[in-house]
């Protein structure tokens, strides 16, 4: 599919857009000529970081505004062509000791959003960031979209609720919507100074301050989505009409494990240390165990596959920080 045209001055507004996929979406799509607003409440725990666009900064506007301000989204979904909805909060143990607070970001207000569009820009196509936790622990491997749906968690309970709110409102409103589960999604821009995005975040943080990094357990199965590839889905969902009312799994080039992870990202970084540890308890509760997916589905409806191989993109990722770490401390 052709992208470079199909965006050229058009309005674009990105939820969350001063964050790790938000920032790199904003990027490609000022490449392609968009006109592009960011929204961002700059909230510490979740991951918006100005530095993320500073090489960006005269090509979009940002608006420093909360999701669930629903006043605020009111207005500024209007006149927009496209709306890329990437807010959420991400951390899976913050939603089990502040669940309120995730119900909040990652139900409600994703209901707000589709409110405003529904009443005051029925024409926006939207594009949601879900997410693969709410498939719980897996029956079956690959895991596609007909898996049953089993959140072991509250964020993935709400991120399910905030997903099919989009796909109702494309169904019974006609607000042309779709939804990508993302798994394991890292790149530059990724937070790194906790594990609320991903754990592999922390894991480059360490190793690149010379420290070791904790591997619990090791064995479980995992896939990556570099973000570049991530960003690409974003775009083939919003440019396709097929895509309206869809669910897509996005994927990885290969199945990895997390002690094979480890290895690889000590060999790419040219040195470092690991141990592996138990599963501490409380984390221990709502691990998933082995988890890839199956992206059949985007593959034949929109002809996505990922195109970054694990070892490049870990080796971008660690250049990346080693030039830029203090920036996401």
């Amino acid at each position: 599919m052709e992208l470079d045209g199909a965006f050229a001055d058009r309005r674009v507004l990105i939820t969350g857009g001063l964050g790790f996929i938000g920032s790199n979406l904003a990027r490609r799509l000022t490449s392609i000529g968009a006109r592009v607003l960011l929204v961002d409440s700059l909230i510490p725990e979740y991951g918006g970081n100005l530095f993320n666009v500073a090489d960006i900064e005269p090509l979009v506007q940002v608006n420093i505004s909360d999701v669930r301000d629903a006043h605020s989204m009111r207005y500024l979904v209007q006149g927009r062509d496209y709306l890329f909805n990437l807010a959420g909060q991400t951390s899976h143990m913050d939603s089990m000791s502040e669940p309120d607070n995730d119900l909040e970001i990652n139900c409600r207000a994703q209901l707000s959003i589709l409110e405003a569009c529904r009443k005051y820009n029925p024409e926006i196509k939207v594009v949601f960031a879900s997410t693969r936790q709410l498939y719980g622990k897996p029956d079956y491997l690959p895991v596609d979209e007909r898996h049953l749906s089993r959140p072991v968690d509250v964020n993935g309970i709400n991120k399910m609720a905030g997903e099919w709110y989009h796909v109702l409102y494309n169904n019974v409103y006609g607000v042309r919507a779709c939804a990508l589960r993302l798994t394991n999604t890292y790149g530059p821009g990724m937070r790194v100074k906790d594990a609320r995005q991903t754990f592999l975040g922390l894991w480059i943080r360490t190793l690149i301050e010379g420290q070791s990094f904790e591997v619990w357990e090791g064995c479980q199965l995992r896939d990556f989505t570099y973000v570049d590839d991530a960003v690409e889905a974003f775009l083939m969902a919003a440019t396709s009409e097929a895509a309206n009312g869809e669910i897509f799994n996005l994927g990885g080039d290969c199945v990895i494990s997390l002690n094979g992870l480890a290895e690889l990202l000590v060999e790419v970084n040219g040195g470092g240390e690991f141990a592996k540890r138990s599963y501490p308890p409380d984390r221990k509760r709502i691990d998933i165990g082995d988890y890839y997916a199956d992206f059949s589905r985007i593959r034949s409806t929109l002809g996505w596959i990922p195109t970054t191989p694990l070892r490049e993109g870990l080796g971008r990722t660690l250049a990346f920080y080693r030039e830029h770490l203090a920036k996401y401390l």
